[in-house]
C-alpha cells in the first residue's frame, strides 16, 4: 500500500512538475539595441507569464554583423534562437529564405490590429500581403546639431547643404581647435547607404539612375566634405555610434544620426555627455529647392521558422508592440513607437519634445531598394561610396561601378 501511495504520489508530482514547466524564450538582439532597456519589459512579461522565462542573447554592434549571425544559425535550421531582431531592409531576404514565420495565422484580425500602426513599419515588415515580422520601433535619419553654437554665432538651422557648408566652415573657424563642421557615416556599413541615398533624393535623384547629376552631386558633396576638412579624415571608417559618441562629446556641429542618439545626448548613456541640453533636431537638409527626404529606418521582430515555441513568442511579440510598452521605449530609451497615438502622448512628449516635429519626417521617410537581393544591393553602394570618401576611387569611377553592379539586380 505504501508502495502504491508512493508511487501515485510520485506520478502526481511529476505531472505538477511537468504542467508548470517553465517555457526558455531566446531573444537575439544586438548589442547597439540597448538591451537594458528591454529586459526590465522583459521582467514584466514573465511576471504576468510566470511559466515564461526569456533569455536575451546579445551580439554584432551593426546591421551587418547581427545578419551575418542569423543567416549562419538560421541557414543550418537552428531553432535555439526564437525571436530576433532585424534590420527593416532584412524582411524580404528572410521570408525568401524561409527563416522568418509569417505571422497572419497568429494574428485573426490582422488588418485591425495593424491600423493602430504607422503605415512605413508596417509595409517593412510585409512581403506579398504577408507579415513576416511585428514593428518593435521605427526610425529615420535627422540633423542633429548645436544649438548653442549657433546662437553664439547668430545661424540658422541649415535648409540647404550649400548653407549647411558654408555655416559649419565659418564656426569651425571662429571656433579653432577639433570641431568637426560635419560627421556623416563613409564606412562600409548600412547607414553610408542611407547617407547616399539621402543625398541623391535631396537632390532629385533615385537610386534607379546612380551616375545621374544628382548622385554626383551628392556623393560629391559628401567627398569634398573631407577634403575641405569640414568632415573628419577618418569618414572613410566612421559607423554609426562612432558618429554618436563624438558629437556626445562635444567634438561636432552638424551630424546625420538616427533618433537612439537623442537618449544618449541627454546622458541616458553609458559614456558621458558634453551636449545636454545644447542640441537641436531638424529635417535633413536639400540641395537648391528640393524636398528634404530621409531613409525608413527601425526594427522589427522576426519569429524563427524553427522555433518550438511560436504561439508563445508571438505572445510576447504582441506584448512588446503594445501601447504601454511602445510608449515605455520611447519614454525611457528614446525608440520611435509605431503606434501613432503615441506621438502625441503627454509622457512621450515631455520626454522626448522633437518627437512632435519628427513624426511628420518620420511619415514621409523613403525606403531603401525593397528586394531580396538587398545585401548585395546595399554592399554594392555602401563599398563604393565608402571608396569614394576615402579617395581610392573617383566619384565617377564609383558610381559607375555601382551602376554596372545594381543594373542586374534592380530590374
Amino acid at each position: 500500500m505504501r508502495t502504491r501511495l508512493t508511487l501515485t504520489a510520485t506520478l502526481a508530482l511529476a505531472a505538477l512538475g511537468s504542467a508548470h514547466a517553465a517555457t526558455t524564450l531566446t531573444v537575439f538582439m544586438g548589442s547597439q539595441q540597448r538591451p537594458e532597456i528591454f529586459q526590465p519589459i522583459f521582467d514584466r512579461f514573465e511576471k504576468q507569464n510566470p511559466n515564461v522565462r526569456i533569455k536575451i542573447e546579445t551580439g554584432g554592434a551593426t546591421s551587418e554583423a547581427q545578419n551575418q549571425y542569423l543567416t549562419t544559425v538560421l541557414a543550418a535550421k537552428d531553432n535555439t534562437l526564437d525571436l530576433f531582431l532585424i534590420d527593416v531592409v532584412r524582411t524580404a531576404t528572410f521570408a525568401a529564405a524561409g527563416w522568418a514565420e509569417p505571422l497572419d495565422a497568429y494574428l485573426p484580425s490582422k488588418d485591425t490590429y495593424l491600423k493602430a500602426f504607422l503605415p512605413g513599419p508596417v509595409a517593412a515588415a510585409s512581403v506579398g500581403g504577408k507579415l513576416y515580422a511585428m514593428p518593435a520601433f521605427t526610425d529615420a535619419q535627422f540633423l542633429y546639431y548645436r544649438k548653442d553654437l549657433l546662437e553664439k554665432y547668430k545661424a540658422k538651422v541649415p535648409k540647404t547643404w550649400d548653407e549647411l557648408a558654408a555655416t559649419a566652415a565659418r564656426i569651425q573657424k571662429a571656433e579653432g581647435g577639433t570641431l568637426q563642421g560635419f560627421n556623416f557615416q563613409g564606412a562600409p556599413i548600412e547607414g553610408t547607404v542611407c547617407n547616399f541615398l539621402e543625398m541623391t533624393w535631396t537632390g532629385g535623384g533615385s537610386v534607379g539612375d546612380v551616375t545621374g547629376p544628382a548622385a554626383k552631386q551628392g556623393l560629391g558633396f559628401l567627398v569634398n566634405a573631407v577634403k575641405t576638412k569640414l568632415a573628419p579624415a577618418a569618414s572613410a571608417e566612421m559607423k554609426t555610434d562612432d558618429s554618436r559618441q563624438q558629437f556626445q562629446a562635444g567634438n561636432v556641429l552638424f551630424g546625420l544620426n538616427w533618433s537612439y542618439a537623442w537618449a544618449h545626448f541627454q546622458g541616458n548613456s553609458p559614456q558621458p555627455t558634453r551636449v545636454k541640453g545644447d542640441v537641436g533636431v531638424a529635417a535633413l537638409p536639400a540641395f537648391g529647392k528640393n524636398a528634404t527626404a530621409t531613409c525608413t529606418g527601425g526594427w522589427e521582430w522576426g519569429l524563427n521558422a524553427y522555433s518550438r515555441n511560436k504561439a508563445t513568442a508571438v505572445k510576447l511579440l504582441q506584448f512588446m508592440a503594445s501601447s504601454d510598452v511602445q510608449k515605455e521605449m520611447a519614454v525611457k530609451g528614446a525608440y520611435l513607437p509605431v503606434r501613432k497615438s503615441l506621438y502625441n502622448d503627454k509622457a512621450v512628449l515631455t520626454a522626448n519634445p522633437h518627437f512632435k516635429a519628427l513624426y511628420p519626417i518620420v511619415t514621409k521617410a523613403r525606403p531603401r531598394p525593397v528586394t531580396s537581393a538587398y545585401p548585395r544591393v546595399s554592399e554594392i553602394i555602401r563599398n563604393n561610396v565608402s571608396a569614394a570618401v576615402a579617395g581610392s576611387k573617383s566619384v565617377d569611377a564609383a558610381l559607375n561601378d555601382m551602376k554596372r553592379d545594381l543594373e542586374p539586380l534592380l530590374k
